[in-house]
């Protein structure tokens, strides 16, 4: 075959022309290639985005529903608050009904036998008894007058709820955009549901915030001191609940947490506010219980096993605060003198509260009392007890003095002065006494300082 000019110049430039389409050619197929692979990943990311909203929707519910969890709990809790002011209040009301009658009774008795002596035609013997008669008519009107007919409480609840902070809450709940993590903690989460105090009691917890992907190596809690003053270091650690107790009654402490890191330390959470009690409830402490001491009605009723007295102490400890509580006589048998008090954790138990130098008490019998401490006595005080007797101790720590009372009426003079330190409720009784307390008391505003002239029977004799 013979090859022109022509021929041969076609050939040049074929050659570069399909070279030229070749290399076109790869390139498109390395762009098929690719977009081939990019259908693949965005029908991966179809199933990936199908899976991840069934998740987050999964999850979404579930937070909710902790929501919901926890304000049902929440719910049970102050309807629990409300069952408890209810059954404070009826039984206030119970045992004043009680008392009342009990004074009623010993006061128609005695118009009774008044009205019997007057019929008495026999002058010299009634000139004999007519002062002692005139005298306890006298205190027997005086102590209807001093607050008896006044009901202790009031049948109002005082107990409102406060949901608006809440609802505003709920109103603005919202997704938060993710962000890159920073290298300090962010702030942790205060689990509102688990933070509550129990009289004078507070327990705190938290959580790190959902997602976070920093190190956080431990938490540092702290709460004012109950005045709205400056805040302090109460933990440092890894736990995430804690509990702070020896706190002021009737006080409001704010608490907030922050998390650390080899970093440094970071935000604080948001501010929870605590109410401690604002009157302590507490019951007689079995741990602290001589072995001869008998408890009963939930730790409230105390009896003895032995006929020398034994010691049992309350399960709570004050250091500040003005305190009280009430004692009433259940049982009294054969006259003894059961003391009433406060006193250290670490006192003697085998004998009567007030003998050694760890007790401040008032023991009493049916005719009179005194006031012990060291075994010294004391302030010798006519008025005495006998069964339904009420003893109130009020323990008044900001001006450091302890009173004693007897059905509402001081009984002596103030009982001890110049009491520094961490006391305890404290009794001695010994087997021919059953006492029950009563805790969770208002200082009553009827109970004025003056001494106590009644006693439980006109026949009634000490054995001092």
């Amino acid at each position: 075959m013979t090859l022109t000019l022509k021929d041969i110049e076609d050939v040049a430039c074929y050659l570069p022309r399909q070279a030229q389409l070749s290399q076109a050619l790869n390139g498109v197929s390395d762009k098929a290639k690719e977009a081939k692979e990019f259908l693949v990943h965005l029908k991966n990311m179809v199933q990936l985005i199908q899976e991840n909203g069934v998740e987050v929707e999964a999850c979404l519910v579930a937070q909710c529903d902790a929501l919901v969890d926890a304000l049902n709990r929440q719910k049970a809790k102050l309807l629990t608050r409300v069952t408890k002011e209810r059954e404070f209040k009826l039984k206030v009301v119970r045992e004043q009904i009680s008392h009342c009658t009990l004074k009623l009774r010993q006061t128609t008795g005695l118009m009774e036998y008044c009205l019997e002596v007057l019929k008495d035609n026999d002058p010299s013997g009634f000139l004999q008894i007519s002062d002692a008669l005139i005298k306890r008519v006298q205190v027997s009107q005086e102590q209807w007058v001093k607050g008896a007919l006044e009901a202790k409480i009031n049948p109002e609840f005082d107990l409102t709820l406060d949901n608006g902070p809440l609802l505003q809450s709920i109103h603005q709940l919202d997704f938060i955009q993710m962000k890159i993590p920073s290298a300090v903690p962010p702030a942790p989460i205060l689990q509102l549901e688990k933070c509550c105090t129990n009289n004078n009691i507070a327990t705190l917890a938290w959580k790190a915030p959902p997602l976070n992907q920093t190190q956080i190596e431990g938490y540092i809690l702290e709460l004012d001191d109950g005045n709205g003053g400056h805040f302090q270091e109460v933990y440092v650690g890894k736990e995430t609940v804690c509990t702070v107790d020896g706190l002021q009654f009737n006080s409001v402490y704010n608490a907030r947490v922050k998390a650390f890191n080899s970093a440094g330390v970071g935000p604080y959470s948001k501010t929870v506010v605590l109410q401690t009690s604002e009157v302590a409830w507490f019951t007689f402490d079995p741990n602290s219980a001589h072995p001869d001491i008998l408890l009963s009605n939930d730790n409230l009723t105390v009896t003895c096993n032995s006929y020398d007295d034994r010691v049992v102490l309350g399960s709570v400890a004050f250091s500040k605060g003005i305190h009280y509580w009430e004692l009433s006589i259940d049982r009294y048998d054969n006259h003894p003198d059961p003391a009433f008090g406060v006193a250290r954790i670490n006192l003697v138990k085998d004998m009567m509260l007030g003998k050694d130098d760890k007790a401040w008490a008032m023991y009493v019998d049916n005719n009179r009392s005194w006031f012990m401490h060291g075994n010294s006595h004391t302030n010798r005080t006519e008025g005495g007890i006998c069964k339904g007797t009420t003893i109130g101790v009020l323990l008044d720590l900001s001006k450091h003095i302890l009173l004693f009372y007897i059905n509402n009426v001081q009984q002596g003079p103030v009982a001890f002065e110049n009491l520094e330190g961490i006391f305890v409720p404290a009794i001695s009784i010994n087997r021919n006494v059953q006492v029950t307390l009563h805790t969770g008391l208002e200082v009553p505003n009827h109970i004025k300082q003056g001494k106590s002239s009644s006693s439980c029977s006109p026949n009634s004799k000490s054995k001092y």
